[in-house]
């Protein structure tokens, strides 16, 4: 399968223009690395001060030195801020090419869910709802309900 054949998601009528933004980019990236077994998940993120930051899930011989794309991310996002700034995400958006021929936007996995609402408990995290197969926007902390909050 090539990655250019394969279906976009259709942006979701509740969804802003600026988390299309994070859709279409986030998209693009996969099409352009998209390598089955080695690269399948791509992330776009937006900060506080509007600006993006992407990451591709970069998947290891050996499972636990696989990282994920929303860490990738992440640590983008946070290494283009000054020294002592705060790393504050407002949106987060992965996708992932489904054996059907069409791009999925995917949750985190409950390592990455665990980081993102240690940094960005608020950030909007659009997730695919398993029942209806429809993109929803649900808040950090609220895909890990119980979770103590982490005081740095």
């Amino acid at each position: 399968m090539s990655a250019t054949d394969v279906r976009p998601v259709p942006t979701p009528l509740s969804m802003s223009a600026a988390d299309a933004e994070l859709l279409a980019t986030a998209q693009e990236l996969l099409t352009r690395v998209w390598q089955s077994g080695r690269h399948e998940v791509a992330t776009a993120l937006r900060t506080a001060d509007g600006s993006v930051h992407t990451g591709v899930h970069v998947e290891g011989s050996c499972r636990r030195s696989s990282i994920c794309a929303e860490g990738v991310a992440m640590g983008t996002a946070r290494g283009a801020l000054p020294a002592r700034e705060p790393l504050t995400i407002t949106s987060v958006l992965s996708v992932q090419i489904k054996p059907a021929g069409r791009f999925r936007i995917i949750a985190p996995c409950g390592v990455c869910r665990e980081l993102i609402s240690d940094y960005c408990p608020d950030a909007t995290v659009w997730v695919t709802t398993v029942g209806d197969d429809e993109p929803v926007p649900l808040r950090a902390l609220d895909l890990l309900p119980e979770k103590s909050p982490r005081q740095w």
